[in-house]
């Protein structure tokens, strides 16, 4: 059964759990590199696919990551992992809550597809290699050992994610590291502020 897109904006409207935008997030260390960071990926209009070594693709394609998830969503996924390393359980940085949420339909027309979520060694099984790049590991057998990555519902793009800055609404921690891009963009004279969809201030959803 299909249904026109009013009907299906109106479907995810009704579901605090849904999003019809997709969020890729930042990794990066000071406010400043954060928001130097973005204005790059602005100015090139292209997020770079990651590798096995730095995202734990499979396969020797790069691909690109987003969360299928509400910002609410996303803002626990990230204040999580922060409690995890101030406890010591982790010291890996996986993202921070800065980053760039663009239309589903965008991501699902450069090909973007929701992973398939199982056992590495069983996913290659019934996937070609060209495939690959879309497995995240999925094991509960061992209760002293869960891997469980389905709380960000991952998509992924194949290779390099091409945008149009008018699709992208940007999301800041805070106003310091948003007040620090807008600074930047007035510095290069690139008002990249005032063409994008929007901006959204990630602290105010959860404080």
């Amino acid at each position: 059964m299909s249904y026109k897109i009013n009907d299906w904006k109106n479907r995810y409207s009704e579901r605090s759990d849904l999003s019809t935008g997709l969020v890729h997030l930042t990794r990066a260390n000071t406010n400043s590199a954060v928001a130097e960071l973005m204005f790059k990926v602005l100015s090139e209009r292209k997020l770079i696919g990651s590798s096995t070594a730095q995202g734990f693709i499979v396969g020797q394609n790069t691909a690109v990551c987003f969360q299928d998830a509400p910002l609410s969503s996303v803002c626990q996924n990230t204040w999580f992992e922060q409690k995890l390393r101030s406890s010591g359980h982790s010291n890996k940085v996986r993202y921070n809550p800065c980053g760039f949420m663009l239309p589903k339909q965008s991501v699902y027309e450069a090909g973007g597809r929701p992973v398939i979520y199982d056992k590495t060694a069983d996913a290659k099984k019934y996937l070609p290699k060209s495939e690959w790049w879309r497995i995240v590991n999925f094991d509960l057998s061992n209760p002293n050992k869960i891997i469980d990555w389905t709380h960000e519902r991952e998509w992924r793009v194949k290779g390099d994610f091409e945008f149009s800055v008018s699709d992208v609404t940007l999301l800041f921690t805070k106003t310091s590291i948003y007040k620090t891009f807008i600074d930047l963009c007035d510095k290069n004279e690139e008002p990249f502020y005032k063409e994008v969809a929007g901006i959204i201030n990630m602290q105010n959803i959860l404080f």
